[in-house]
C-alpha cells in the first residue's frame, strides 16, 4: 500500500488521470458525429509513429504526434464524416507497427509497451504535452461544442449561413488526434481507445441530457481509471489491459435503465 503514496508516482498518476478526466468529452463528441472509430485510427497511426521514432531514432513522443498530424491532414480532404478513413488509419497503423517492432529490438520494446501501457515511465515532457492538451482542449472546446452541437442538430443552419463548418471539423479532428495519441503514449493503444470509446457509450445510455452525459463519461473515466491504477500497482499487471479490463466491466452499467421523461 505504501506505492500507492510513493511519489514516484505522483506524476503517472495526475497524467493518466488528466487523460481520464478529457478522453471521453472528446469521446462524446466523436459519438455525437458518428466517428468514434477515429480515436482508434488515430491511436493506431500515433503507435506506429512511436515504433517508427524508436527505429529511426527520433523522440518517439514527437514522431507519434507527428504521425497523429498526417492523419489530421489526410482527414481534412474528405468532406463527409464517416468512419471508412479511419478504419484505413487503423489497418496502415497496425501494420507500421507490426512490421517495424520486428526490426529492431528497441522498436520491439516500444512496441510492447504501446501493448502494455507504460503510464509508470511517463516524464516531464509526457506531462507538459497533456497540460498544453488540457489547455487547448479548454479554450476551443466551449465554443466548438455549440457549433458541433448545432451542426448535428441543425445540419442545414450553416449551409444557409454560408458556412461549411470545415475549420470546426479539423480543429475537432486536430483535438482528438492529439488526445488520444498522447494518451496511446501514456496508457496504452487499446487503453486509450477504451477511455474515448467506453465512457461516452455507457452515459449516452444512462444519462437524460447531453450535459449529464459530460459529467457522467467524464465520472465514469477518472473511476475506471483510479481503481486501475490502485490494482495494477498492488497485484503488479500491466496497466494498459487492466485498465481496458475495468471500463469492460463498466459497461455492464449499460443494463441500466435510463429513467423515464
Amino acid at each position: 500500500m505504501e506505492l500507492l503514496v510513493d511519489p514516484l508516482f505522483r506524476i503517472p498518476f495526475v497524467t493518466g488521470l488528466c487523460l481520464s478526466l478529457l478522453l471521453p468529452l472528446l469521446g462524446a463528441y466523436l459519438r455525437l458525429r458518428d466517428e468514434w472509430l477515429a480515436a482508434l485510427g488515430f491511436v493506431h497511426l500515433g503507435g506506429a509513429g512511436g515504433v517508427i521514432g524508436s527505429v529511426v531514432p527520433w523522440p518517439p513522443l514527437a514522431t507519434a504526434l507527428g504521425a497523429a498530424a498526417l492523419g489530421v491532414g489526410l482527414r481534412s480532404t474528405r468532406r463527409r464524416a464517416g468512419n471508412d478513413g479511419y478504419a484505413v488509419m487503423i489497418l496502415a497503423g497496425w501494420a507500421v507497427m507490426i512490421l517495424g517492432a520486428s526490426l529492431d529490438h528497441t522498436a520491439r520494446v516500444m512496441g510492447q509497451a504501446l501493448i502494455d501501457g507504460q503510464l509508470y515511465f511517463t516524464g516531464n515532457a509526457h506531462v507538459a504535452a497533456v497540460a498544453t492538451f488540457a489547455l487547448c482542449l479548454g479554450a476551443l472546446l466551449p465554443a466548438l461544442s455549440r457549433r458541433l452541437l448545432r451542426a448535428r442538430l441543425m445540419p442545414g443552419f450553416d449551409a444557409v449561413n454560408g458556412s461549411s463548418g470545415r475549420l470546426d471539423t479539423l480543429l475537432f479532428t486536430a483535438l482528438t488526434a492529439f488526445g488520444v495519441t498522447l494518451a496511446a503514449m501514456s496508457v496504452g493503444v487499446m487503453a486509450a481507445f477504451a477511455l474515448t470509446f467506453i465512457p461516452p457509450w455507457v452515459a449516452f445510455r444512462v444519462a437524460i441530457s447531453w450535459r449529464g452525459a459530460l459529467a457522467l463519461a467524464t465520472l465514469a473515466g477518472a473511476v475506471a481509471f483510479t481503481a486501475s491504477f490502485v490494482v495494477a500497482l498492488l497485484v503488479d499487471l500491466p496497466f494498459g489491459p487492466t485498465l481496458v479490463a475495468v471500463l469492460v466491466l463498466l459497461a455492464a452499467l449499460r443494463a441500466v435503465r435510463r429513467p423515464p421523461g
